[in-house]
């Protein structure tokens, strides 16, 4: 794994991540927003400590435990990922309210351009903050984007104590399920 300075973590703000899309995918992965590491390697969910990959492959989206720089190979899945904002912050706290609620905005636009038949929105706050949804828990929302159906996945960042790697598997699954019928 490549390590960095605070110093070149830093300068990674500035840095926007690219999507990993293509129209019609089962399900696009929606983080919160890019943290530095992600950010200064151009891979989502980047971060040592994040659950993310693990718990795509536990779930059996993928055939076998993917790095972040493989994110590339997902589209081969039908899967991609997004984020809700796109600037990159050292935490999820440092956006604003107007941030989220632009970037709930702007994905929608996105989803009903790309059309896929999933969108799963990683971390019920940042669902919450961004579609003006007080009462979302984790599961599928009622909401839908044209034919794109929602569903509120749990935060896999390290910081996520309440959901273990196993039971976010057992979520992730279940979306998968729904994906596949």
């Amino acid at each position: 794994m490549t390590r960095f300075t605070p110093a070149e973590l830093e300068a990674a703000r500035d840095r926007l991540v690219p999507d990993v899309v293509a129209d019609g995918l089962h399900v696009l992965f929606c983080g919160i927003n890019p943290g530095l590491m992600t950010a200064a390697t151009g891979h989502h969910f980047a971060r040592p400590g994040n659950r993310f990959w693990p718990v795509l492959h536990l779930s059996g989206f993928t055939p076998r435990l993917m790095k972040p720089s493989e994110q590339g190979e997902l589209l081969s899945y039908g899967l991609g990922i997004t984020n809700v904002v796109a600037r990159a912050t050292a935490r999820a706290d440092e956006l604003s309210a107007e941030e989220y609620r632009e970037g709930g905005r702007q994905l929608a636009l996105k989803v009903a351009r790309l059309r896929p038949r999933w969108l799963a929105v990683v971390g019920v706050t940042a669902y919450r903050a961004a579609f003006d949804d007080k009462k979302a828990q984790v599961g599928p929302q009622e909401r839908t984007f044209g034919d794109t159906r929602v569903w509120v996945l749990p935060n896999p960042s390290g910081l996520n104590a309440h959901w273990t790697a196993a039971t976010m598997a057992e979520e992730f699954g279940r979306l998968r399920m729904a994906a596949q019928a």
